[in-house]
């Protein structure tokens, strides 16, 4: 899977930390509350953080599952954002989302999502066909131990504008 050079642009740009902040102001300003991060990215597989804070605790001290939900959600949706850039113009909608919880979120968490290749053979489809296609992604949440906190399954929807 080759990036071009307006993939490149992205990632170069969603590495930045000024230029992430800037990204979530204008489009997810929730994840600029909840201070997430992208710990690792590329065309394959990324990693996002969320941590345990004031902004994203609950009554019960822990993360909130709406905020590890979101997180869940950046990490599927930010592989789909590369698989787009540079190609045709694709809207994507979240259809279904369906979590998980194995353990209590009470320290920052990683969710991974190695669903890149898939993403982008689903996007290089929709674009051919010019038919809509939907893809189930999974966001896995772990904490620092290794130990699956959180798993979540985003089902997106593509279509060519």
């Amino acid at each position: 899977m080759e990036t071009n050079t307006k993939q490149q642009r992205l990632l170069r740009d969603l590495r930045s930390p000024l230029k992430l902040k800037f990204f979530f102001w204008r489009r997810l300003p929730s994840l600029l509350f909840w201070r997430v991060k992208i710990r690792h990215l590329d065309p394959e597989r990324s990693e996002v953080t969320i941590p345990f804070t004031r902004n994203t605790q609950n009554p019960f001290k822990s993360i909130y599952f709406g905020a590890q939900a979101g997180a869940a959600e950046f990490s599927s949706g930010i592989l789909a954002l590369l698989a787009m850039e540079g190609r045709a113009k694709v809207s994507m909608l979240v259809m279904d989302l369906r979590c998980e919880f194995y353990k209590k979120a009470a320290e920052t968490i990683v969710f991974s999502c190695n669903d890149g290749h898939a993403v982008y053979d689903v996007i290089s489809q929709a674009i051919e066909t010019k038919e809509g296609q939907k893809l189930t992604m999974i966001s896995e949440g772990k904490n620092s131990e290794g130990e699956t906190v959180t798993k979540v399954w985003i089902e997106w929807s593509f279509k060519v504008k």
